[in-house]
């Protein structure tokens, strides 16, 4: 028994990496981010979901929360995505903690109405998972030089468009801890078995 308890005492607990954007695939990064090797954080953001409501970082402050990057019309690798966060919705349902952010990559398409339409065909919850649409180059320079979730350079302007299947999951200082491939099933569980991690820290 207290070889046991020594054992359990002396094993430190097991922690989650915190993503730096030297610490990613340059690929991923915005060239003007690159050379940051410590404290990073998602950027302050202000987008409006599916109700209209403007949603900002303070909506998701002291919340672990997983984001992703999507649009309504997609018919390849979004369902799937949207149909896996679903189950992090489901399975997070009662546990004001774990938020969801999903960013539309076409936001002159996805418009509040369109949006609203989505989250009731998906049964998204409001308060839980925001969809959430807003100025195009705001919404792109998140994604590379905040979660860095694609793999292409580009400005945001009219030709840019993002389509990535990651997820990525925020703690509640704004700092990555995870990437995942959001079309996986395996990967929802290891993100479920990451911020159960993340809550002992």
């Amino acid at each position: 028994i207290f070889v046991l308890i020594g054992y359990y005492l002396l094993t430190p607990a097991k922690k989650l990496p915190i993503y730096n954007p030297a610490d990613v695939n340059p690929k991923l990064v915005d060239p003007d981010v690159k050379h940051i090797r410590s404290k990073h954080q998602i950027a302050d953001f202000k987008l409006i979901n599916q109700n209209g409501d403007t949603i900002t970082q303070n909506n998701y402050k002291d919340k672990i929360y997983v984001a992703d990057f999507f649009f309504t019309r997609c018919q390849t690798i979004c369902p799937i995505m949207s149909t896996n966060m679903g189950d992090l919705q489901d399975y997070y349902e009662n546990d004001p903690e774990v938020m969801l952010l999903s960013h539309s990559v076409t936001p002159v398409i996805d418009s509040i109405s369109v949006l609203r339409a989505y989250a009731d065909k998906r049964e998204i919850k409001d308060g839980k998972w925001h969809l959430v649409t807003g100025d195009k180059k705001h919404i792109y320079e998140l994604a590379r030089k905040s979660y860095f979730a694609v793999l292409d350079e580009g400005d945001g302007g009219l030709q840019d468009f993002i389509h990535t299947e990651q997820f990525i999951l925020v703690d509640k200082k704004r700092q990555i801890r995870g990437f995942y491939d959001g079309t996986s099933k395996d990967e929802i569980q290891r993100i479920i078995k990451d911020i159960e991690i993340l809550r002992k820290e």
